[in-house]
């Protein structure tokens, strides 16, 4: 097993090489047998910023994720009046905060969340009691995305939005002094709308009570561990949440594991190449998260956790992969959607490769993503000829040819520049063979920027045309 230490520090930094051409990716990886280390968690990095900014003191966060969507989140809160210092080369972060209610800023504010739904659909929830009207825009992706899911329970508080009635990016939001706490039921399954709800409750004055479908849980965990006044009570489809606002808590530490997501491709990667063997260290596995760990694995997979760590209420493991040429079919329960929701392309192309027919229910949140992702999903497989079936619009049936090989070109465009549809389509080139022309490359740097750096070092070759 070759060890990664000094380079594992340049994949954790962000590269500024760009990438505006297509890549062209026309070889099979060849075999491999490495240990690697992953960008941070996306989602953990978001929240401990928003968070940061609400605490009294100075908070430190080692190993943020150093992607466009976490960078569109500290600049929004840097206009919000934040005082934020950032090392990148030494793998850092201090966000110095002045409680609940202390963001200071100028009349005619902006705040641009780039393609980051997180970003934007958590930080409303922070202007909610805000005297002045703010406007909130995205990209081209991100202002095709559904608000209304938070809109409505943020209205509740007593916040408005402008223009009436719009449901997408660009809106206006104008807070109030007199909110109000709320009853919400979230019955998406989306950690999204349920953490949305749960930062505005620190604002608003007595108890705000969710009622909301399993999904994951990075929000709980941390209001947990900052003391903030929360109780949860886990039912077998729901979870009632009770908060209690208006509560000040302190700054705090915070080591940032690797992505689950981001593991994720480089998990299906190994499992998909000729005698391959990886670790992946450090990366939470969180049981809301560990979805397609679960399901890899009764498809086959010989997927180990080791080296298990419990961190400030978080699971961390090192994941160790091998190699599989005996993947089968699932009949994949809808139970599993929410904690790999996410994950569900690589886990398409994983069922692409496998021997049987797969079935994969009730996922019509996939394309409500930064593309329609379960449409595209269906229509990589046809392009790589995996017969498939879209169902009812949220289903999704798909006929694994186990000795799947490509020799022919394939040309991947106007996708959104989703960040998961051109990672899931660069793992299929370097597996199934062919010759791949992939627009819009730096789209990866939204969640994971050092994708590429790792695909080199694991042996993987790709040309910019």
């Amino acid at each position: 097993m070759l060890e990664v230490n000094i380079l594992a520090i340049h994949l954790n930094s962000t590269s500024n090489i760009l990438m505006p051409k297509p890549i062209i990716i026309k070889k099979e990886i060849k075999k491999f047998d490495k240990k690697i280390k992953v960008d941070g968690d996306k989602s953990l990095s978001i929240r401990f910023a928003l968070l940061a900014s609400q605490a009294i003191g100075k908070s430190k966060a080692n190993n943020l994720l150093k992607s466009e969507d976490v960078v569109s989140t500290i600049n929004c809160l840097k206009k919000l009046g934040v005082k934020i210092i950032w090392d990148k080369k030494k793998n850092f972060c201090e966000i110095y905060g002045n409680g609940l209610n202390s963001f200071a800023y100028k009349d005619n504010l902006i705040l641009d969340g780039k393609n980051s739904g997180t970003c934007v659909r958590l930080l409303t929830s922070l202007l909610i009691n805000s005297s002045k009207k703010i406007k909130i825009v995205g990209d081209k992706s991100l202002s095709k995305r559904d608000m209304k899911r938070i809109i409505d329970p943020l209205s509740e508080f007593g916040a408005t939005f402008y223009p009436k009635y719009r449901n997408t990016l660009p809106l206006y939001v104008k807070g109030t002094d007199n909110l109000t706490p709320i009853n919400y039921i979230e019955s998406k399954g989306s950690s999204q709308c349920k953490s949305s709800v749960m930062l505005a409750a620190l604002l608003s004055p007595g108890q705000t009570k969710i009622k909301c479908k399993h999904s994951r849980n990075h929000t709980e965990l941390l209001f947990k561990y900052l003391k903030i006044p929360i109780k949860i009570k886990k039912g077998r489809n729901f979870d009632i949440i009770k908060i209690k606002g208006k509560k000040n808590f302190n700054s705090f530490n915070y080591n940032i594991p690797s992505d689950i997501s981001s593991s994720a491709f480089f998990i299906v990667l190994t499992l998909l190449s000729k005698n391959s063997k990886i670790v992946l260290e450090k990366v939470g596995v969180n049981d809301s998260r560990i979805g397609v760990v679960t399901i890899l694995n009764k498809m086959g997979a010989k997927i180990k956790l080791k080296n298990k760590k419990k961190y400030k209420g978080e699971k961390i493991a090192d994941i160790h992969v091998r190699s599989s040429n005996s993947l089968k079919s699932i009949n994949c329960s809808k139970k599993l959607n929410s904690s790999a929701i996410d994950e569900f392309l690589i886990i398409f192309l994983a069922a692409a490769r496998a021997k049987g027919v797969s079935y994969f229910k009730n996922l019509e949140e996939l394309n409500k993503k930064e593309s329609k992702r379960l449409d595209w999903g269906s229509k990589i497989l046809s392009m790589i000829g995996v017969k498939n079936q879209i169902i009812n619009n949220h289903s999704i049936k798909i006929w694994g040819q186990p000795n799947l090989k490509l020799n022919k070109n394939i040309e991947i465009k106007n996708y959104l520049k989703d960040h998961r549809v051109m990672a899931m389509c660069s793992i299929a080139a370097l597996t199934l063979g062919g010759k791949w022309k992939i627009h819009d490359p730096d789209s990866i740097k939204t969640s994971f920027p050092s994708f590429f750096k790792i695909i080199k070092f694991l042996g993987g070759r790709y040309e910019v045309s």
